[in-house]
């Protein structure tokens, strides 16, 4: 669905799009290419030789590579000319943050700083505030940190108990309050800090390092990420100038939410990295372990890990940068010296909130079975610190819990869309009740001719599945769903599923229209094989939902009209996954 040209965000779910529309990663321009190749010569130049030295926590040294960082305009992709930055398009720094992944903590510390620390600034600061700033934040000069957690508010970020109070004279708000695991904390200059303007309006600060009152508490000892800063912040009568206030009183929320919402994708980039260089590591481990006195990458279950692994990265891959050519439709044209830059910022970003929520949680979650999947094919060797297998599985456990829970996001996901439609955005609840004139009409059985022809018919049923049981809860616990968690996130792990194997499909058509069949056939294997095993998903996610809403023969009834959408002829998944596996274990990479 396309208002003026544009997409709107969540009418995948009931809307075919052609895959013209749909931006990959093969259609990187020159330029595009360039600057991956640049971010690439970086990481292996300069940070990966200081790996050991970061990891323990070098506060000079990563401060010293980031403004090297800066002066290959790394830090500036998203800072527009005007302000000293690069101002390059979604794609390019997109591909930028899943090049660094590579830099493991060193990675963290750059996505926070160019991504949710440098970027309120950039959409809702001042024209002041730019210049003062952005120049600075784009060389490195300045690094950035974003504290919105607190002790007793995490997911719930407007319980936040920070206070300010405008002083007497009106030139400075006083902070009170105290902030928890604010990645950059060490070495930052900059901090964006969210506070409640008396005890009420939650708001956003820009709080200088030195500020009196403001001090730092000691590092967290983690689990993982052990190369970047988190560290507490503590607020006692700290005086910020009341210049610094960013956007308005009470409107925190806005910067904060659509702020979010650009770290959950980003951090879905940074998982595409490290999902290639975990099968990087992986194959050429399994083809140089022996045992039995073969190598263990000629036994079928290690490459049947090696080409799940594979498929997954392919599919995040797509979701990624789909949702990074949606952001650049939506941001193309907006003029960030405009005194209502902020507002046009807000709404073109929360355009894509939900697409933004369904990659965080796919790709935490596949990067999660990827690393563990790495470590197992490593077996005992896995468990080493020695192997950096062991390193990509710990820090990709933070992934899950960073930037709103994957819980919380479920949440969202659907929620978002149940918005989007009672605002009229969406014509959701007219397509629910169409599909339900239309089950009560026995549904022909279908014969599929060209390649994925069966792939497209099982989405458009997936996205019916969803419309079924989606109408039904709407209709059964109407303003009080958004207490039926479990509901919620069954028909959130349905629309994950659905955007993934579109994201997957549309890419591969789009592929094969430019190479041909036999270019795409590693892709067409692995779309054809995600979309089964994803249809088996919604599948079981509807059937959970349908039986945690009815019972006796209303539920019958409902589960005998999902066994008609989801009728499925037999697919050989084994031989597909075969032959994915001999591709990347001849390639000991990731191939598409």
């Amino acid at each position: 669905m396309a208002t003026n040209g544009k997409i709107i965000g969540g009418s995948f779910i009931i809307d075919e799009l052609d895959a013209s529309r749909v931006a990959t990663p093969e259609d990187f321009s020159e330029e595009q290419r360039m600057i991956g190749d640049t971010t690439r010569d970086f990481i292996e130049g300069e940070v990966l030789p200081n790996d050991e030295h970061i990891e323990k926590l070098d506060y000079e040294l990563t401060v010293k590579l980031m403004r090297k960082a800066g002066e290959l305009g790394l830090l500036g992709a998203d800072v527009p000319e005007a302000f000293g930055g690069l101002g390059l398009d979604k794609i390019s720094s997109t591909l930028i943050n899943e090049t660094l992944a590579k830099a493991s903590s060193f990675a963290l510390s750059i996505g926070a700083h160019v991504g949710i620390g440098t970027l309120p600034i950039v959409f809702f600061g001042t024209t002041e505030q730019k210049d003062n700033y952005l120049p600075k934040l784009a060389t490195g000069e300045l690094i950035a940190a974003y504290c919105l957690t607190e002790p007793t508010s995490g997911s719930d970020a407007l319980g936040a108990k920070t206070t300010a109070r405008l002083s007497d004279d009106g030139q400075h708000y006083i902070l009170n309050g105290s902030k928890l695991y604010i990645t950059n904390a060490g070495f930052a200059d900059v901090f964006i800090v969210y506070a409640k303007v008396n005890g009420t309006d939650f708001s956003a600060f820009i709080v200088e390092k030195g500020t009196p009152g403001f001090t730092l508490g000691p590092e967290e000892k983690k689990m993982g990420i052990k190369g970047s800063s988190t560290r507490p912040l503590f607020f006692e009568d700290a005086h910020v100038p009341a210049r610094n206030l960013l956007g308005e009183v009470g409107k925190g929320h806005l910067i904060a939410f659509n702020i979010l919402n650009i770290g959950r994708f980003k951090l879905a980039a940074g998982c595409v990295g490290a999902g290639k260089e975990a099968i990087e590591l992986s194959s050429r481990y399994a083809n140089t372990r022996q045992q039995f006195n073969s190598p263990i990458a000629k036994f079928p279950l290690i490459g049947k890990k090696l080409a799940e692994m594979n498929i997954m990265t392919y599919v995040m891959e797509s979701m990624v940068y789909r949702t990074a050519g949606l952001f650049d439709e939506a941001l193309q044209h907006l003029d960030y010296t405009a005194p209502d830059a902020g507002t046009q910022s807000a709404k073109a970003i929360a355009e894509y909130a939900l697409e933004c929520s369904i990659n965080k949680v796919f790709a935490s979650e596949a990067l999660s079975f990827i690393a563990d999947e790495g470590v197992q094919i490593h077996g005992g060797y896995g468990f080493i610190q020695e192997y950096k297998i062991e390193r990509i599985y710990r820090d990709s456990r933070i992934n899950r819990i960073f930037e709103g829970t994957n819980e919380i996001n479920r949440l969202l996901i659907p929620g978002t869309l149940v918005k989007k439609a009672l605002k009229g955005e969406l014509p959701l609840l007219q397509k629910v009740q169409a599909l339900q004139r239309e089950l009560l009409s026995i549904v022909p059985v279908q014969t599929f001719d060209g390649v994925l022809a069966e792939e497209v018919h099982l989405l458009a049923m997936a996205k019916n599945i969803f419309l079924m049981v989606g109408g039904i809860a709407v209709q059964k616990y109407q303003m009080a769903l958004e207490k039926e968690q479990e509901v919620l996130a069954n028909l959130a792990d349905i629309m994950i599923q659905v955007f993934a194997s579109e994201s997957a499909l549309l890419r591969t058509r789009k592929l094969i229209a430019k190479s041909g069949e036999a270019k795409a056939a590693n892709a067409i294997d692995m779309t054809q094989a995600f979309i089964r095993e994803s249809f088996a998903i919604v599948e079981a996610r509807a059937r959970e939902a349908l039986s945690t809403m009815e019972t006796g023969d209303t539920l019958r009834t409902q589960l005998s009209v999902l066994k008609k959408l989801t009728r499925m002829n037999p697919f050989d998944t084994v031989a597909v996954k075969r032959r994915i596996a001999a591709r990347v274990i001849q390639g000991e990479k990731y191939i598409v």
